[in-house]
């Protein structure tokens, strides 16, 4: 993957413990343009803080990111180890300090172990130019499965140019936005006000309509970083490519947005919950989110139990208007209720192979509006329970 002018590096730095990358590096030979979208949370962590105050400068150089520690509800001295990781960082790398964003991922009220941070930091630096992307996928997973990445090609002007992404994610997924960590590089010259709304309209369209397990965390950031070396015409409002770029950013969000809850903690369904004809487009979102949160519904689809009256308890306790003699529910393509009674016959059984499948649809027709939603969601498991009990140990 050749994405013009970015490095990447990640090393062992044992963090929470030996064994496994776990510090990784994003580096852009030329001052990027940067945007980005942080947790909702009123607990943020430090590197959340830290990001925030510095995303108003509008340009990012680098970005160095943990796993195994948050470094959240860590006091002044969470801000003053993400200020002084920023700070060795940029030291090795000889560019300023406010130009490099920090991120964390792991434990929460733990600090950081920053004689080990100190002692890595040089062979991270090191490393740029032999490390890879996959390598930083790699090092910022914490109960991850399996790296998550994603990349799409364009043309501007005639010029081509990359947009590439890794996330991690896969427990306290929900929005808004979704708890993970992603980082999207791309050499393509983009507007930066232009940047900063289409990137969160993208994260709208991906990040946010996403469910593991209802929570949301005190890190979630995702950070894009467009360094114009493709040397492309800039991209921005108006111009004969900007929704091509549109386009390939939310393919690359969105693929992303749907490994992490295929990789949800335990999971064994990726299921894609759909409502229309609600009164609202609003009234779907709140609709699907609640399908796609109940502990009732998601422990139905890991059993494999076709029990479509779990599916319509939550859409009428969602808060959307509904008229329950008119609601259709649908598992792919097989109808299970029409104005809101059991079709009968084999449905049934037709509708249980469904929820045979590891991907598979619900849809809702509420018949009141023209308002629809997507959302996607995992069912949930008995490995949930497990991982989750025993994360710090």
């Amino acid at each position: 993957m050749n994405i013009k002018g970015f490095k990447f590096s990640a090393v062992e730095a044992a963090v929470k413990k030996p064994g496994r990358l776990d510090l990784g590096l994003i580096f852009s030979e030329m001052p990027a343009a940067v945007a980005g979208v942080f947790t909702t949370n009123k607990v943020k962590a430090a590197p959340v803080l830290l990001g925030m105050e510095r995303m108003k400068n509008g340009l990012c150089q680098a970005v160095v990111v943990n796993s195994g520690n948050a470094n959240a509800c860590t006091g002044p001295q969470g801000i003053e180890d993400a200020r002084e990781t920023a700070r060795l960082v940029a030291e090795g790398l000889g560019i300023p300090d406010e130009a490099v964003q920090v991120s964390s991922t792991g434990v929460i009220g733990q600090p950081l172990p920053m004689e080990r941070l100190r002692r890595a930091i040089p062979a991270l630096i090191e490393g740029l130019g032999t490390g890879t992307f996959d390598d930083v996928a790699r090092a910022i997973m914490t109960t991850d499965t399996f790296p998550k990445i994603e990349a799409r090609n364009g043309v501007a002007g005639g010029i081509p140019y990359s947009i590439a992404g890794i996330a991690k994610g896969a427990g306290m997924i929900m929005p808004n936005m979704a708890t993970m960590l992603a980082f999207i590089v791309t050499d393509a010259a983009v507007e930066p006000a232009w940047l900063k709304k289409v990137f969160k309209e993208a994260n709208d369209a991906s990040f946010n309509i996403i469910s593991v397990d209802g929570d949301t965390s005190t890190n979630d950031t995702a950070l894009i970083m467009a360094n114009g070396m493709a040397g492309n015409p800039q991209i921005k409002a108006g111009t004969p490519d900007a929704d091509s770029f549109v386009l390939h950013l939310t393919d690359v969000l969105l693929a992303l947005a749907k490994q992490i809850v295929k990789d949800g903690e335990g999971a064994t369904k990726l299921v894609e919950i759909t409502i229309n004809g609600a009164r609202s487009g609003a009234d779907a979102k709140r609709a699907a989110m609640a399908v796609a949160n109940s502990l009732l519904v998601k422990t139905a689809f890991f059993g494999q139990d076709a029990n479509w009256g779990r599916i319509l308890a939550a859409v009428g306790y969602s808060g959307a208007e509904v008229d329950p003699d008119k609601a259709e529910l649908f598992f792919d393509d097989v109808q299970m209720v029409k104005n809101g009674i059991f079709v009968g016959g084999d449905a049934e059984a037709r509708g249980t192979e469904v929820l045979r499948k590891k991907e598979f649809a619900v849809t809702v027709n509420l018949k009141l509006g023209e308002g629809i939603s997507t959302v996607y969601t995992s069912d949930l498991s008995y490995d949930y329970v497990k991982i989750n009990a025993d994360y710090r140990t």
